[in-house]
């Protein structure tokens, strides 16, 4: 991708509070990870914010709770994933479909590995449920649509953050209470997948920019005018130094 067709993933302006962020939820991770480590049983935090019955809410809003569950299924998030991949090829961003596909994808294969370290367990049958990739995705994804937003309304630093971690928030939450709700995970279960996310979809962000940045190592998005041939150049009948075409340098060839 080159000249104008380069739109990074991650703005300019975001790239360095996105990376503080990103390095603190992995920090709160690394963290949680340790301080339920092998665990079975909720925490103080689980335990005053869990729902008190065994099989989480009851109508109507189980049935809210299963319609965003379906969402992190297979079906449901290959169904998400492909209309917001669509959405972003309809406004011309290559890149925020792969940052789509793969924040998403590199979200939920670091939950799932995360879920074996740390060994912890719900209702004492051995299933895993730390960090919630329900949660993990459903933030990755709200992330990629609010970086692509962020980029394309040229908002500022202050403006794109609060969009960028408004969307993450609301998605986060909803996900993870209704994985809550459920009774699928703990709340410091939807937290750490939350937190994942937000530790890998920047990292991510930054490697596809990194990938598909111009071959000829200008910055993304704009023409590198120090190469042979730049309008200043051709304008002038010579090289980006000022040297003549067919000479050896100085004046003009004769």
């Amino acid at each position: 991708m080159t000249g104008r067709s380069a739109h990074p993933v991650l703005p300019p302006v975001l790239r360095g509070w996105l990376g503080a962020v990103a390095g603190l939820a992995g920090l709160s991770v690394v963290l949680l990870g340790i301080l339920y480590a092998g665990g079975s049983e909720p925490g103080g935090v689980d335990r005053r914010l869990s729902s008190p019955e065994a099989d989480g809410v009851g109508p109507p809003w189980r049935r809210l709770a299963l319609a965003l569950d379906f969402l992190g299924e297979p079906v449901g998030s290959v169904l998400l994933v492909t209309a917001l991949v669509a959405g972003c090829l309809l406004v011309r961003r290559p890149r925020a479909a792969v940052l789509t596909v793969a924040g998403a994808g590199a979200g939920v294969a670091v939950a799932t590995l995360l879920k074996h370290l740390v060994g912890r367990t719900i209702h004492g049958d051995g299933n895993l449920s730390y960090p919630s990739g329900h949660t993990t995705f459903a933030t990755a994804l709200a992330l990629a649509v609010a970086l692509l937003a962020t980029g394309r309304l040229g908002l500022g630093r202050t403006a794109g953050m609060a969009l960028v971690l408004g969307f993450a928030l609301v998605a986060g939450a909803a996900m993870g209470w209704a994985q809550v709700a459920l009774g699928a995970h703990y709340p410091t279960d939807a937290l750490g997948g939350f937190c994942t996310a937000l530790a890998v979809v920047p990292a991510t962000g930054w490697l596809i920019d990194r990938a598909v940045r111009r071959p000829d190592g200008g910055p993304d998005g704009r023409p590198d005018m120090s190469l042979e041939g730049s309008p200043d150049a051709s304008r002038h009948g010579g090289t980006a130094d000022g040297t003549a075409y067919g000479g050896r340098g100085g004046g003009p060839s004769r």
